[in-house]
Formats: C-alpha cells, sequence, structure tokens
C-alpha cells in the first residue's frame, strides 16, 4: 500500500464533502506529474491524506482511501466542462481520475507551517514542491502527520 497527499481548495471540494458523498470521483487534474502519479501509481486501498490549499487554516486535515484506481477522466471528453481536452479521445486519453472514499477527520489540522519546521519532514514533496495537487507521501511521513494531528 502506498500514501498519498491530494489538495483541494475547500471552497471547490472539501473534506466534508468528500464525506456527506461517501465516495467520489477525483478529477480535474490537468498538471503531467500529478497526471502520471495518478495514472501510473495509484492503487485500490492506497490511503491520501486531504489537503484544503488556498483558505484559511492551510494544512493536512483527513484522510481517504482510493477505492477506484485510474480510469480516463470522462471530463476531458465533454465539450461544457472546463476541464474538456480537445485532443483527447477514447483511444487516446490524455487525463486521469480515481475514486476516494472519505475515511477519516484528522483530531486537528496540521498546518503547512507546522510541517514545514518538522525535520523528519523535511524531504517530502509538500516541503520541496508544494504546488503539485497529487503527490506521494512516504509511510514514515503518513505516520509522522497522524502524530502530530493528535498533539494539542
Amino acid at each position: 500500500m502506498a500514501y498519498w497527499l491530494f489538495k483541494t481548495e475547500p471552497d471547490d471540494i472539501s473534506l466534508d464533502d468528500i464525506k456527506k458523498a461517501g465516495r467520489m470521483r477525483w478529477d480535474g487534474i490537468r498538471n503531467y506529474q500529478a497526471r502520471n502519479f495518478l495514472r501510473d501509481q495509484c492503487a485500490q486501498g492506497d490511503g491520501v491524506f486531504i489537503y484544503h490549499s488556498q483558505c484559511k487554516n492551510v494544512g493536512v486535515v483527513g484522510c481517504a482511501r482510493i477505492v477506484q484506481a485510474a480510469y480516463p477522466d470522462p471530463a476531458q471528453f465533454n465539450p461544457k466542462s472546463p476541464y474538456f481536452d480537445a485532443k483527447a479521445t477514447d483511444q487516446a486519453p490524455r487525463w486521469f481520475c480515481v475514486d476516494i472514499a472519505y475515511e477519516s477527520q484528522l483530531p486537528r489540522c496540521v498546518s503547512l507551517a507546522e510541517i514545514k519546521a518538522e525535520a523528519g519532514l523535511a524531504e517530502m514533496v509538500l516541503v520541496k514542491q508544494g504546488r503539485l495537487s497529487v503527490q506521494p507521501v512516504s509511510s514514515a511521513e503518513w505516520r509522522h502527520i497522524q502524530a502530530m494531528a493528535k498533539k494539542a
């Protein structure tokens, strides 16, 4: 099993939205590196940190699980979608998505500032390449952030 961090703006999709849906498609990814992670490495059963960005309390807020491995993002084929891609075809899709299911809310948000201040998280992709919307998390980083969330 692998671990991931998925970034979202809570005004668009929040942890609460994921909880209400129970299961949802994680789509609209239009960065090639993030797409490659989704398409080539994300697998059913993998753990996902949900990270709220572009908001007052930026940080890791909860956990989800990948319940459907990568498949072509249907939005790329819909001319009415903001994620439409005229170069994508059924035979050669360009963009992929996964389905995730809500697992839990962390006891508290683990902020980006806290993560950056932790020596044990200095190599985390979030610290080194912060803008990437889908990024791997090591098992040690996963445990470290879980432990940080339990501290008041």
